[in-house]
């Protein structure tokens, strides 16, 4: 390992005391441009490096890594969907970071989102969750410095932020808090500090933000005139910091302004000006990963570079923020946490471990109703007068009666009933009808979300009263009695929602 380097070697010229190697085919090498978009997308995006392979190992060097065992993946593939838990501490320690935060604080998780890449790449979703969220912490096993194993016993009806920092939990704790609140195992974590903000604005000379009113914080110093500004350093920490500006004064607003935030520096980072200057990329490089804590599963260099390869496919139109829904907490009467909104949050949840898009929902909706409506010509049915049998080909065992169970008494198909197993297995749920029955079709179409593939013209069969009547076979994309087929599940009314393309004002 080469020691760390203070200046950053010319890329055209050859390393010293290397022989052999043409000038020619050094230069090529030293023109690569290696963007990484991984860092803490809080401070997101990621990282840029100059010069081969000795720079990329200096860049290394500067990132830390912490053991989490268990709690995350043991690599990381490309060709999978993936989360990572984007966590910004409030710990003090670290140069640039003593004046912010609480004083003697261990490290909370005060700001923390969950990046969901879809597996195709189409899309993203940033989902934050609040710090004053009340939650289960788990048991969670950590590695203490001298390489052995502790578990800290979890802890019932806590603030989120309590997940790091507090008895020596560690990052794989918070992971460990967020599989067990959401039902999404986080596969990998990037943590930064304050100073992150700070150097990683500055690398690219300010990141553009907008406010509806002029702001004069004087708790965080923030002073911006309406409109649109640029912030960088001081001024770009007390801007993500400030919770007496905007809304309410309380944590959820700030997150809403940390969110428009985010989307702007991930547009700035990825914009010509960025990428096709080497001294902004060395700059940027330098301060995300020196920002940068990583779990040791992701902590070489060439898996940073792979992360960043796979963000860089997702188009910013198609990369949402969004927030945990929530309520007030009903147990406190001076109202300081809050609770996850049970009539919201798991739609939300099931979205992202569906690697369901909330930018193309309303979207592939429409499609796929136009695609049925184009097959099946005329009205549709009431649920009372459609008669279909369900079959199993392929969905886990007893998924018929609980679809049955569905239809019966949650659509109103009181015609149906139970046919057992399907004659074999089949991946895709099909809804075979005679051309007499397309009115019935089309409306148990619309219950289940059945796409217009799944639609099979045939023959009429009879149930077991002798009448005809359709046959619905599950296949091995069913997800569950209830839930849609089509991939358009049924998206809450969410109170925030923007994408990172979007440019918003603060207000």
């Amino acid at each position: 390992m080469p020691p760390q380097r203070r200046r950053r070697p010319e890329p055209e010229a050859p390393a010293p005391g290397r022989r052999g190697r043409r000038p020619e085919k050094k230069k090529s090498r030293g023109k690569r441009v290696l963007l990484w978009t991984g860092g803490s997308m809080a401070f997101v995006v990621l990282v840029a490096g100059v010069g081969g392979y000795v720079y990329l190992k200096h860049l290394e060097g500067n990132v830390s890594t912490t053991d989490v065992g268990t709690a995350g993946s043991s690599s990381f593939k490309k060709d999978e969907a993936f989360n990572i838990l984007i966590i910004g501490t409030d710990k003090r320690t670290g140069e640039g970071n003593e004046g912010y935060g609480d004083k003697g604080s261990a490290g909370h998780a005060d700001t923390n989102i969950l990046l969901h890449v879809a597996e195709d790449r189409s899309n993203a979703t940033a989902l934050s969750i609040p710090r004053d969220l009340i939650v289960d912490i788990p048991d969670c096993e950590t590695t203490q410095e001298d390489g052995t194993k502790k578990v800290i016993p979890g802890t019932s009806g806590v603030r989120f932020n309590q997940s790091l920092g507090d008895f020596g939990r560690d990052a794989g704790c918070t992971m460990r808090t967020v599989a067990e609140t959401t039902g999404i195992k986080p596969d990998h974590f990037m943590m930064a500090d304050f100073n992150a903000v700070k150097t990683l604005t500055t690398a690219v000379d300010g990141v553009d933000v907008c406010v509806e009113h002029a702001v004069d914080d004087p708790k965080s110093h923030l002073k911006l005139p309406a409109g649109e500004s640029k912030v960088e350093g001081e001024q770009a920490l007390a801007f993500v910091r400030t919770r007496h500006a905007f809304g309410n004064e309380g944590d959820l607003d700030r997150i809403k302004v940390q969110q428009q935030f985010l989307g702007s520096l991930m547009r700035k980072m990825a914009s010509g000006d960025t990428l096709t200057s080497p001294t902004k990329l060395v700059k940027l490089a330098e301060a995300a990963t020196k920002a940068l804590t990583v779990d040791s599963a992701i902590g070489k260099v060439g898996t940073l570079k792979d992360i960043a390869l796979e963000l860089k496919k997702v188009p910013t139109k198609n990369i949402t923020f969004t927030t945990v829904p929530v309520i007030d907490n009903p147990a406190e009467k001076v109202k300081a946490t809050v609770v996850v909104n049970e009539a919201k949050g798991p739609q939300v949840f099931d979205m992202i471990k569906n690697d369901i898009s909330f930018t193309e929902v309303e979207q592939q909706k429409k499609k796929e109703k136009a695609a049925v409506a184009a097959r099946l010509k005329g009205e549709k049915s009431e649920p009372g007068e459609v008669r279909v049998r369900v079959m199993n080909g392929g969905a886990p065992a007893g998924s018929a009666q609980q679809e049955l169970a569905y239809l019966q008494t949650q659509a109103g198909v009181s015609k149906s009933e139970n046919a057992g197993n399907a004659p074999a297995d089949i991946a895709k749920t099909t809804l075979e009808y005679a051309p007499d029955q397309a009115d019935q079709a089309r409306a148990l179409a619309e219950i289940l979300g059945l796409t217009g593939a799944a639609m099979k013209p045939g023959e009429s069969v009879t149930n077991s009263q002798g009448l005809p009547t359709m046959t619905l076979t599950l296949g091995k994309d069913f997800k569950g009695a209830g839930v849609k087929l089509d991939g358009s599940v049924k998206k809450p009314d969410l109170d925030t929602e923007s994408t990172a393309d979007q440019k918003l004002c603060a207000s």
